[in-house]
């Protein structure tokens, strides 16, 4: 009988926050999770769909597993956003897998482990419109220092970007009751967590209500039943007033100024936004389905910087996508030299089968010219990134310890407000306080300081 199991993560924060639904799911059900995947009777591979190279990362991995797989009992379960995509006639016919599982059947993860036998595979994914996860508190493996933890307030997207797999592999986008996210953040608080990071495909088109979470019935509730993005920031906010709260990831056409202004209006929201751009130019933007102009996007950071002059700000860009010239490529660079961003995430276009761009519109930009245009852009935000990181030399920092710098033991690393890492010499601190940083000098990544009293 099965009793051990072994979760492989490969993706998100989601996928992580995901892993431990799972355990939790699971525990209650008589299993044991363990680190050690030799140690497992049941190895499960919760899987990232987001760019080709994920993909073929996991079908190289499932090749080794499949290796032990053939010399012992092992059951393999490939679950997450790849089930969807995943040839499973293929995988089953080679014996690499026993089920798959897309991310709204975590709940029958049990009785489908406790059916299975060695002539029996099984696999679903449909996909729903109201699975949420609410009443389950995950187990919390990931931060065993208990310092920052994530929690998803809301799964799926209805946006519909023409280069994006997450609405087939994710679903509809659907919210978490507003009570059960603040109980879960209490509850971290009271375990001893000092940051929480609240996860969404979409943070900013939150909206609940008590009789449906799903947006499209939203007409028929009234107004002061809806609980949107901003208010579920301020309840969080003021119930809980020494949690640090950050969130991820934020779409510039959902933003509004009531967000902005609860950020400003609570020191424990920090000070950051991640706003993904994806390109400068209005063409490729629109081609993208992204739901804002090139302008529109400036004046969204000229709102927030107006508002919130040491909110740091950073971005996705994808380089190279379907079309893309080296003018759309210049107007890139040229919002970025505008904008000036802290840091940002920049990728090469996947071609993604399944989405619109895989099916209407041709990759027609040569590999070559995408790496070109990817080091330009990484070159031009590590310029930005060090003259930003300049300023907050002489400043002072309120930073929350982490864990020990990787280059050297001696060191503390943490992150400040703006998410910024820090890195300072120990003396009497612990992981988790938070303490105040002289920054005394810096690189394009991190600043370097001396603890203060």
């Amino acid at each position: 009988m099965l009793n051990t199991f072994y979760i492989e993560n490969y993706g998100c924060q989601m996928n992580i926050y995901d892993n431990e639904l799972i355990i939790s799911i699971l525990k209650k059900n008589n299993y044991y999770y363990v680190d050690n995947i030799f140690m497992a009777d049941l190895i499960l591979i919760n899987t990232c769909s987001i760019r080709e190279k994920a993909e073929t990362t996991i079908h190289n991995r499932l090749l080794y597993i499949n290796s032990l797989k053939r010399k012992t009992s092992k059951i393999i379960g490939l679950i997450g956003c790849m089930a969807r995509r995943i040839n499973s006639n293929y995988y089953f016919k080679k014996k690499f897998l026993d089920f798959i599982l897309g991310p709204d059947q975590y709940r029958e993860l049990p009785n489908i482990i406790k059916s299975l036998n060695d002539n029996r595979y099984f696999s679903n994914i449909i996909l729903s419109n109201e699975e949420t996860y609410s009443d389950i508190f995950p187990t919390k493996i990931y931060n065993r220092n208990k310092i920052t933890s994530y929690v998803t307030i809301s799964r799926g997207c209805d946006n519909m970007c023409t280069f994006c797999v997450v609405p087939f592999t994710r679903g509809r986008e659907r919210s978490k009751s507003p009570n059960n996210i603040l109980k879960e953040c209490k509850r971290l608080y009271n375990m001893g967590y000092k940051e929480i990071t609240l996860l969404g495909q979409n943070v900013d088109s939150y909206l609940w209500t008590k009789k449906n979470y799903i947006k499209k019935k939203i007409k028929k509730t009234s107004r002061d039943k809806i609980v949107n993005f901003s208010n579920l920031l301020e309840l969080i906010a003021k119930n809980i007033p020494n949690m640090r709260i950050r969130f991820c990831t934020s779409n510039p056409h959902d933003m509004s100024i009531d967000v902005i202004s609860t950020i400003k209006k609570y020191n424990n929201i920090c000070k950051y936004i991640h706003l993904p751009v994806q390109s400068g130019s209005n063409r490729i933007l629109k081609l993208m389905n992204r739901k804002y102009t090139r302008l529109e996007y400036i004046k969204l950071i000229e709102l927030i910087k107006n508002k919130i002059p040491d909110c740091a700000i950073s971005y996705d860009i994808i380089t190279g996508f379907c079309t893309e010239t080296e003018k759309d490529h210049i107007d890139t660079l040229n919002l970025m030299e505008y904008i000036k961003y802290d840091f940002g995430y920049m990728f090469c276009y996947s071609h993604r089968k399944g989405t619109y761009a895989y099916n209407k519109l041709k990759d027609d930009v040569s590999i070559e010219k995408k790496k070109k245009r990817l080091k330009e852009i990484i070159n031009l935000q590590r310029k930005h990134s060090y003259e930003i990181l300049n300023k907050y030399v002489n400043t002072i920092q309120e930073v929350l310890i982490e864990g020990n710098s990787k280059k050297d033991k001696n060191y503390w690393f943490g992150r400040n407000s703006q998410n910024t890492l820090v890195v300072f010499k120990k003396k009497n601190e612990k992981i988790g306080d938070f303490v105040n940083v002289k920054v005394l000098k810096n690189t394009s990544a991190t600043l370097i300081g001396e603890r203060i009293k």
